[in-house]
């Protein structure tokens, strides 16, 4: 069993608490684009283009593939916090790995005794096959 500090304790039970409290999230990021419609007569295609938009756009993955949807403003200002929330949420994950990582790390780090330099793996002769 690793050995588990009271601060590292404290730490952990002040992120679960904070994961614990998030509402609703939205995977993915928000981007805002602009774009061409593809008309002759169209502004986007004069001589300099002027594109439509910018217009706030939702990218995620569903399923391993990359799935895109155009919001309007009104839709992102209504689920805008979710967004966050889902950034809050992946932020604290990192955050709990990284102590996770710290705790388990100097568990398994090796013990070299004072003076002495730690072992420190060659380069090898031949590349592995």
């Amino acid at each position: 069993m690793p050995t588990i500090t009271p601060a590292q304790q404290r730490t952990a039970a002040r992120i679960s608490a904070e994961i614990a409290r998030t509402g609703f999230l939205l995977p993915g990021s928000i981007a805002y684009r602009y774009t061409s419609c593809g008309k002759s007569n169209c502004r986007c295609t004069a001589d300099p283009p002027v594109p439509h938009g910018p217009y706030p756009t939702w990218t995620r993955k569903v399923a391993s593939k990359t799935v895109t949807r155009r919001l309007t403003e009104d839709q992102y200002a209504a689920y805008r916090t979710w967004f966050e929330a889902a950034e809050r949420h992946r932020s604290l994950l990192g955050e709990l790995e990284d102590l996770s990582l710290a705790i388990i790390e100097a568990e398994l780090r090796p013990l070299v005794a004072p003076g002495s330099k730690p072992r420190v793996a060659r380069a090898r002769k031949t590349p592995p096959t």
